[in-house]
């Protein structure tokens, strides 16, 4: 049984995350899936033909720079094929309703081909990545648990998920319904790289006692369709795109979730999104991962939903590409979600804790009694223990050579802030015992009620498993709107796709520059208030104003005064004040929040915590 931290807390993503020694900051490429980072901040996920001397299922460095779409006049399939071939080229894909061919050919051959009369155009064939890059959290900050609540929960609506497959046994997927595609020689109930599992689990992960729950709780259908595969994951093309989104709209999907996109717009993905859209099918595609206001399709396509990434304070990820196609925001920073593979378990008594292995650790595995080390900022008396270590002072390696030294034979670091992470021991260095990460909540919870019981701490790499992990980018911000858009359509099935598109946007909680903004878009998506929308209930808060705020003077560090203030109740997200002055806005209600404040002398200080936007606040003050 998997432990779940509360509220789902938050680390470093083991994938392509920005993770820390204490003291820097750089990019961390894990050694089973390398990210393309440097140009795309994308997972490097690869499918279908790449190169002439490649077979259709074969993999190359890169994208064939040769491979475009060819678009023929209606009735003239074969003199186009006739053509490309007597040019030296070569068909990868015919996209019969779009009467258009993706083929290879030499790029002295191109001129030819446009001036051939049987042919409409021709266009590069633009490569598509995943958008993941790093680390989440979400399901609460959109609204999920008060939809259901009150019924709607995706029962009755298919969503396609266009990716790296899915690892269909994952213990997180057990009972969902699901079907789905991939080209000859591959498999779409396996995962090779994750991401495709990843993307899945926000959408649909079971509401069971293990792992995480996803947006529509194990109730919506999925239809996988793989594009990408390899053990490297790289690139697909935009006609093996549009090949999937015609299989998904075929599949009778109602929604599509693309947490993908590249560069360069196509007018024939273009034509196919604007086809499945008049045909009643939402898409929906993350914004880009680069970080600039530069477009990435097929997001930017006026028929599909562009959607940005925000962290756990709704504040707009510095990886989250902004311009005028960006609709709406949703959590993509620190998102936890299924993953089919585990570099790290930590066990203690009869509970399965969520850990990470530090970036640099020894795969191994150690069996003994939790102490706890405190910092770890120095060496102790730990022969043959498992040490608890939390964060902060030293280095993530010096914590585990002091560990070594006092005899610990293994070193479990927890957070000093909420949730979880993910780090490394430094370039070119590898610890002599299992070296791994945990959140704050678990590591304090071990620490007041599990010394000395045995804990089991392994940092052995496994595949094709049940394990999870967390991811930052577009990538994991789209799946939070395609299962929200499932559980609203499922509130009222009759409705069209417009309708429910407008629904997420106009009820979106407004953020950043009033109205809709290349950053946000109209917002974060907001569940319970599109789905009330929808079904014609207006946009009334589902729950009531925080109560029962207390302030406490929790003492002075570093010359500030430390106000911890607690409440109950609340919508998902609140505004802070203190006096008349906002502290904290549209932050994620934890019911709790500490502030730290520089005063003179002594008096008195009045707080407030309302719903975000509103004035329906609960207050207390504190003396100082």
């Amino acid at each position: 049984m998997l432990h779940r931290n509360t509220a789902f807390s938050f680390c470093s993503a083991k994938v392509g995350t920005r993770v820390t020694t204490e003291g820097r900051t750089r990019s961390h490429f894990h050694p089973f899936l390398e990210m393309h980072l440097m140009k795309h901040n994308t997972l490097a996920l690869a499918l279908g033909a790449a190169a002439l001397l490649a077979s259709a299922t074969s993999f190359a460095a890169k994208p064939d720079p040769n491979r475009v779409m060819v678009k023929f006049k209606p009735g003239a399939a074969a003199q186009a094929e006739s053509a490309v071939r007597a040019a030296g080229g070569r068909v990868h894909l015919k996209l019969n309703r779009q009467n258009v061919i993706a083929v290879s050919v030499p790029a002295t051959a191109l001129q030819g081909l446009r001036n051939n009369p049987n042919i409409e155009y021709v266009e590069l064939d633009a490569p598509r990545y995943p958008l993941g890059q790093t680390t989440p959290y979400g399901i609460k900050n959109v609204q999920a648990p008060e939809t259901w609540a009150v019924g709607p929960q995706g029962s009755g609506i298919k969503v396609c998920v266009i990716d790296s497959g899915i690892n269909a046994n994952h213990e997180d997927f057990a009972g969902v319904e699901m079907t789905g595609y991939a080209s000859s020689g591959q498999s779409w109930n396996t995962d090779s790289c994750g991401h495709g599992t990843h993307v899945a689990g926000t959408i649909a992960a079971v509401n069971n006692s293990t792992g995480v729950v996803g947006v529509s709780p194990g109730k919506v259908g999925l239809h996988i369709v793989k594009v990408f595969d390899g053990e490297t994951c790289a690139w697909s093309y935009a006609s093996t795109l549009v090949d999937a989104a015609t299989r998904c709209g075929d599949a009778g999907a109602k929604v599509i979730n693309m947490s993908l996109g590249g560069g360069a717009a196509s007018r024939t993905e273009e034509a196919a999104f604007n086809d499945l859209n008049a045909k009643g099918v939402l898409s929906i595609a993350a914004a880009g991962n680069d970080g600039n206001n530069r477009s990435s399709y097929p997001a930017s396509y006026a028929s599909v939903m562009s959607v940005a990434a925000v962290d756990q304070n709704n504040v707009k990820a510095d990886f989250s590409q902004y311009n005028s196609a960006v609709e709406i925001a949703a959590p993509g920073v620190g998102v936890l979600s299924t993953y089919p593979f585990r570099d790290a378990a930590l066990s203690v008594g009869t509970t399965d804790y969520m850990a990470s292995a530090l970036t640099g650790s020894m795969q191994g595995t150690a069996s003994a009694a939790l102490v706890d080390g405190g910092l770890c900022n120095a060496v102790g008396n730990w022969s043959g223990r498992v040490v608890l270590c939390e964060r902060g002072s030293i280095s993530f390696a010096d914590k585990v050579n002091n560990v070594t030294a006092g005899g610990g034979v293994a070193a479990v670091i927890y957070n000093n802030v909420s949730g979880g992470f993910s780090g490394t021991m430094g370039d070119g260095v590898t610890s002599k015992i299992p070296g791994l990460t945990i959140s704050q909540e678990d590591g304090r919870a071990l620490v007041a009620n599990s010394l000395g019981q045995t804990g089991n701490a392994s940092t052995v790499y496994e595949a094709n498993t049940s394990g999870y992990a967390y991811l930052d980018g577009t990538s994991m911000a789209t799946p939070h709107v395609a299962g929200s858009a499932a559980i609203v359509w499922s509130a009222n099935p009759g409705a069209t796709n417009t309708q429910v598109r407008d629904a997420l946007n106009s009820t979106a909680l407004d953020l950043g520059t009033a109205g809709r903004d290349v950053n946000y878009g109209y917002g974060l998506v907001q569940t319970f208030k599109a789905a009330e929308k929808l079904v014609g209930g207006g946009t009334t808060d589902p729950v009531t104003a925080p109560t029962g705020l207390t302030a406490t003077n929790k003492g002075t560090s570093k010359g500030k005064l430390q106000v911890g203030l607690a409440w109950a109740g609340g919508d998902v997200t609140v505004d802070i004040f203190r006096g008349n002055t906002k502290i904290a806005s549209a932050t994620s209600n934890t019911g709790g929040y500490t502030d730290s404040v520089k005063v003179r002398g002594s008096g008195t200080i009045t707080y407030k915590v309302c719903n975000a936007g509103t004035t329906s606040c609960a207050s207390a003050s504190v003396s100082y």
